[in-house]
């Protein structure tokens, strides 16, 4: 139940991360606070329940309610006033923890700051324990390593175990290993040391594989098919978009490519409008349910924005190379597909593949923004035509 709660709030920050890619966002809600974003770095202060997400996530300052942590590189040095929530490749503690902490991960540290008021359950391939641990102790993992007090009972299920100076166990240790090993009378006395013969070389191999796996890059075939569904996807996107609104997607290619200056401005004004969207529903009360909405909003625009500045760059570079600019729907797609490819091997370049993105999604963004404020207030030149000629008259 503990582990769902916290996979359920990851699922929602990772939403807010994947909205904003690079840039960090933090929402107040309930008395909550959520914060999400490719990098975190933050110093929380908050009264409520505190998530953080992202892919390197630090945490430090201090937490009233309970503290839940999630990304790839995770380090907590906050003091949490309840319960801590931790999940990620490699996971450092450093702060202490008033309640009971939960932590999941490839390699887990508590290091020796890092003092428990209550339970400690850790999972993962490799634990080292130095925090105190007031109340009992569970960990499961291949390599396990148990440096520190432990005031309560200890659980403990490893390939290997060892103990080291400052281990201490002041209930009964109960150790499942394939075989028995000695634990030394300065960490519990054998009446208090219980031996559980575990078979599960299965199990180990499964962390080994897995262990190889992970910190390396996905193999070719997984980015390869990976590449080829978002290609899918926006060459259906571009097909519906040229077989049902031809003379709408050519107005907002046209806006683009006549003033890409002012797209990008309109981008950064559209962008922030929708992102504004997110704190205000929330602070109406009666508009709670909807911020999914407001969020699944921003992720829509910010991706038909992507696709119609590539379509618009793609086509512009089209014509410079002396192409056809009323080219037939195939060819304008295979354009398009190749834009999307082009863009999609400049992510391999860091940071010039993120700002080109970045840029093409505040161009999009921008014609589209323009082509809704003339929805709503009309065309401003339009307006301006009429009064010239009754001038005129």
């Amino acid at each position: 139940m503990r582990l769902s709660r916290l996979v359920l709030m990851t699922v929602i920050t990772v939403c807010l991360a994947t909205a904003a890619w690079a840039q960090s966002v933090a929402l107040d809600h309930g008395g909550d606070t959520y914060i999400a974003g490719s990098v975190v770095n933050e110093a929380v202060d908050t009264a409520g329940d505190t998530f953080v997400s992202a892919r390197s996530a630090v945490a430090m300052g201090t937490s009233q309610g309970d503290l839940h942590v999630t990304g790839f590189d995770v380090s907590v040095s906050a003091d949490t006033a309840q319960d801590l929530y931790a999940i990620g490749a490699t996971v450092v503690l450093r702060g202490d923890v008033a309640q009971d902490m939960t932590v999941a991960g490839f390699s887990v540290r508590t290091e020796s700051t890092a003092e428990t008021k209550g339970n400690a359950r850790l999972f993962g391939n490799t634990l080292t324990i130095e925090g105190p641990v007031e109340g009992a102790l569970m960990a499961t993992g291949v390599d396990v390593i148990l440096n520190a007090p432990i005031a309560g009972d200890a659980r403990i299920l490893a390939h290997t175990l060892s103990f080291g100076p400052n281990a201490k166990v002041g209930g009964t240790l109960t150790y499942a290993m394939e075989r028995q090993i000695d634990v030394p009378e300065r960490v519990a006395p054998a009446e208090r040391v219980v031996f559980e013969k575990a078979e599960m070389k299965d199990a180990w191999d499964g962390f080994d594989e897995m262990r190889r796996e992970m910190p390396v890059l996905p193999t070719f075939m997984s980015v390869f098919a990976g590449f080829i569904v978002s290609l899918l996807f926006f060459v259906v996107l571009g097909a519906v978009m040229l077989g049902f609104m031809p003379k709408r997607l050519e107005a907002l290619r046209q806006s683009i490519a006549l003033a890409p200056g002012r797209s990008i401005l309109l981008g950064v004004i559209g962008l922030s409008m929708l992102f504004g969207l997110v704190p205000i529903t929330a602070l109406t009360i009666v508009g709670l349910p909807f911020v999914p909405i407001a969020i699944l909003a921003i992720v829509v625009v910010w991706t038909l924005g992507y696709a119609l500045a590539a379509y618009a760059v793609a086509m512009r570079i089209w014509a410079a190379f002396g192409g056809e600019e009323d080219a037939g729907n195939v060819a304008r797609l295979l354009v398009f597909a190749a834009a999307i490819t082009f863009i999609a091997l400049l992510n391999f370049i860091p940071f010039v593949g993120w700002v080109a993105n970045y840029t093409l999604v505040l161009l999009g963004i921008g014609a589209i923004t323009k082509a809704v404020f003339q929805y709503m207030i009309g065309s401003p030149a339009l307006a301006l035509d009429v009064d010239l000629k009754s001038d005129e008259n």
